[in-house]
């Protein structure tokens, strides 16, 4: 009887002393939360400056500075297809000092085009706001005989494995658009790859190529350049209402776009999350901001963290089945 009432005591001793651990635990993450930000943070951008990574960071970047009242610092790691910076990332503190610029290529395509990748997917990180997502758009010279999309459908059945399109490179985002395209049409097209987008685009203005379906041809498009023909997204855009949609054409769920988000790198303190989940939701409230981000060709987003882990994990389970009717893989 006596040892009963002693592991009893022991038993209550030690859940009490748990749930002070628990309780000081929990003030900590609050006091860090409260305190946050205390210092600059920094966003790594796993792409070269001037890309539309790039871009939507330090627009994003810059407002979520004057918000926390800390200076938001891009620092672009590019390489590997955007799997250096990423991994440099999750290599970080979880303190919510140093943030990621995610993306639909590195946080979905690359999981599954690389055979080894330097980080992992599901469970390096904390998903804090979901930005916008760009639609991929086919785009013909402006010179081009090409009018309409059927105008290269028409042309496609006629002089099969004729017609090219460019893309940045295997497994880029025009690259997986183009063969999205021919499995929904059963058409045949050339695929042109390139070392980036800026190279593709030049030789589509200049003629040496058919087409892309592209996420970064606005200003060209603006510019008059190139040929806006339709939009792989399931509404118009607001900068090009003119434009019709893949669906609106015959083409149905042929939804190609580029995404981006912020993240933290995984066991940061959910309180953080939540601070910056907020303050990058005001923002993206912000006529100002949802208009620059939509005369980019963007859809602006928005959301909760839970929401946003829920739909990368998806994209990783779509992007599979795409990358592997592509034929694109990386060693």
């Amino acid at each position: 009887m006596q040892d009963t009432n002693l592991m009893t005591r022991r038993a209550v001793h030690l859940m009490g002393m748990a749930a002070l651990a628990g309780a000081a635990l929990n003030f900590t993450t609050a006091a860090v939360a409260a305190d946050y930000p205390d210092k600059p943070i920094k966003l790594i951008v796993p792409w070269a400056p001037g890309g539309a990574t790039d871009v939507i960071a330090r627009l994003i970047g810059q407002r979520m500075g004057q918000e926390l009242g800390q200076s938001v610092v891009v620092d672009n790691k590019p390489g590997a297809g955007g799997n250096i910076g990423t991994a440099t990332f999750v290599r970080e503190k979880p303190d919510g000092y140093t943030l990621l610029m995610g993306t639909s290529s590195t946080n979905a395509v690359n999981p599954n085009l690389y055979a080894q990748l330097p980080f992992k997917p599901k469970t390096d990180f904390a998903p804090v706001a979901f930005i916008a997502t760009v639609p991929n758009i086919m785009v013909v010279p402006a010179s081009s005989p090409f009018k309409s999309l059927d105008d290269v459908i028409q042309s496609a059945k006629k002089s099969p494995g004729k017609l090219t399109f460019g893309s940045a490179g295997n497994g880029s985002s025009q690259h997986l658009a183009g063969s999205m395209f021919m499995k929904a049409t059963g058409l045949s097209l050339i695929h042109v790859p390139y070392k980036g987008s800026g190279p593709a685009a030049a030789d589509l203005i200049a003629g040496h190529l058919n087409l892309m379906i592209d996420t970064g041809s606005m200003p060209h498009i603006k510019a008059g350049s190139l040929r806006a023909l339709a939009v792989a997204a399931p509404r118009r855009l607001a900068a090009l209402p003119e434009i019709p949609t893949f669906g609106e054409l015959g083409i149905q769920n042929f939804n190609a776009s580029a995404w981006y988000g912020i993240m933290a790198p995984a066991g940061t303190p959910q309180p953080v999350v939540d601070r910056l989940n907020a303050t990058i939701n005001k923002i993206l409230k912000e006529p100002e901001v949802i208009q620059r981000l939509q005369d980019f060709g963007a859809v602006v987003e928005g959301g909760t963290p839970q929401e946003f882990s829920k739909f990368i994990l998806s994209e990783i389970d779509r992007y599979g089945k795409i990358v592997k009717d592509s034929g694109a893989h990386v060693e």
